[in-house]
Order: structure tokens, then sequence, then C-alpha cells
């Protein structure tokens, strides 16, 4: 039966315009259709086991989002980015107020655009690219990472750290989740040699910078006053706050 409430949606559109998704995937659209935030939702960023296990923003875009059969491990990060953005919108307002280096910071969020894409980079559907490495010539196949390769790499991540506390793997093991192929080899293994042993730093700058390219997503670049009156631009950081702010 259908229900007698109705809850306000909006169709929002995705930084990537689903270039890099299948065709039978409904990402391909280039849009998802968000609702308003519920009290339902507030319960979700108050649920103490989510928070704890560092999933509570990932359980609330998935509760926001309308549009039936997404595949939630197929988004990549800098649509979610803007996923997130549109629901803070959504939910609260464009005006965001937080901390940062010090001071109160207040943005616009509504100000915030999705970067210019250039879709002659993207072939086929194919979330892979092709690069040279220009110091060590090796040539490298790459990917962008989706929320699901996130997932495996903080497990990764987490792993590695009850194992030492003390060393910090955070970048080789992005890149080896990055990377998909070295010089025509796929295997894990080898990939995992050539970061660990042969990436050279300023191939893995080049690459990074290949990475940012191709990469769609949100602008969250602000600008903020610091401590001697200057201005500088930083990042605005999506973290818990970002949703509750009295939190």
């Amino acid at each position: 039966m259908e229900s007698k409430f109705k809850l306000p949606t909006e169709t929002i559109e995705l930084p990537s315009k689903g270039v890099l998704y299948p065709e039978d995937s409904p990402l391909a659209s280039g849009t998802i259709e968000m609702k308003y935030m519920t009290a339902r939702e507030e319960d979700i960023l108050t649920n103490q086991n989510y928070i704890t296990q560092g999933i509570v923003l990932d359980k609330l875009l998935q509760s926001l989002i309308v549009t039936k059969d997404v595949d939630f491990n197929q988004l990549l990060i800098g649509d979610k980015n803007a996923l997130f953005v549109a629901a803070r919108i959504l939910s609260y307002g464009n005006e965001y107020k937080f901390t940062y280096a010090g001071a109160v910071q207040t943005v616009d969020l509504s100000t915030f655009d999705n970067k210019p894409l250039d879709e002659s980079l993207y072939k086929d559907r194919k979330n892979e690219f092709e690069l040279e490495l220009p110091h060590s010539k090796n040539k490298i196949t790459f990917k962008l990472l989706t929320h699901g390769d996130e997932k495996a790499v903080q497990k990764e991540l987490d792993g590695l750290k009850k194992i030492n506390k003390i060393e910090s793997r955070d970048v080789t093991t992005r890149l080896k989740h990055t990377i998909t192929s070295v010089n025509g080899q796929r295997g894990q293994s080898e990939i995992r040699d050539f970061v660990d042993n042969w990436l050279l730093a300023k191939d893995a700058r080049i690459l990074r910078d290949a990475y940012t390219k191709y990469s769609p997503d949100v602008d969250l670049t602000f600008t903020y006053t610091d401590e001697l009156g200057g201005e500088e631009d930083a990042v605005l950081p999506i973290t818990f706050q970002f949703f509750w702010p009295e939190a």
C-alpha cells in the first residue's frame, strides 16, 4: 500500500557524469536521487556502533540514496564526496561553521562546484588508465578508487597497524590498490613488489598527479585566514561533525 506521507527528494549530478560506470548500473545516468534527512538518519548519526567502526557517514549516505539498485561499493570517491556535500545542504542548509587552524570558519557549501570533466579522457566506460613513469620508464596502468576499494585499503591498514603500531604504510598501501599492472604484469605479488622496492618517489608523485587529473570530484577548496591575517587555501574536511556540528 502506498504511504500517505511524502518525502521531498533532489536529483544530484555526479562529478563523473556516470562515464566510468557500467552501462547497466544506475550510476551510469550520471545522477542520483537523494531524499532529505529525517529523524531516522539522525538516529544513524548517533549510533555508537557505527561511530566506533568508522562507518557512520557511509550508513547515512546509503540511507539517503533513493535511486534503486545502486551498488554503493561501485561509487567513485569523488562522486561520494559530492553526495556528502549535497546531503549536508539538503539536511542543514548551505552555511557550514567549523573549527580550522584554531579559528571558527564559515563556508557556503552551495559555492562548491564539481570539477570540470574532460570526457575525452575516458574510453568505453573503463576505469583504467595507462601511464609511462618518466624517470624509470616503467609502464603501468592504474584505476580510480571506489568505496569498495577504500574499504579494502582501510582493512589492510588496520591489519598492518596490529602488527606494527609505529610504522605507517598509508601511501604504499593505497598505491598497491591503485596500480592494476606493471609492464603488462597484473599479479598482485608483482605489483606489491614494484611498489615496495622499485617505485621511485618522483615517479610516485607523477602517478598521484595523473590520478588527480583523471579523478572526477567536487572542488572542496576553501579560503581561510591564518594566525598572521593572511589568506590560505585548504581542502574542506568531511568528518562526523560535518553532519552533526554540535557533537
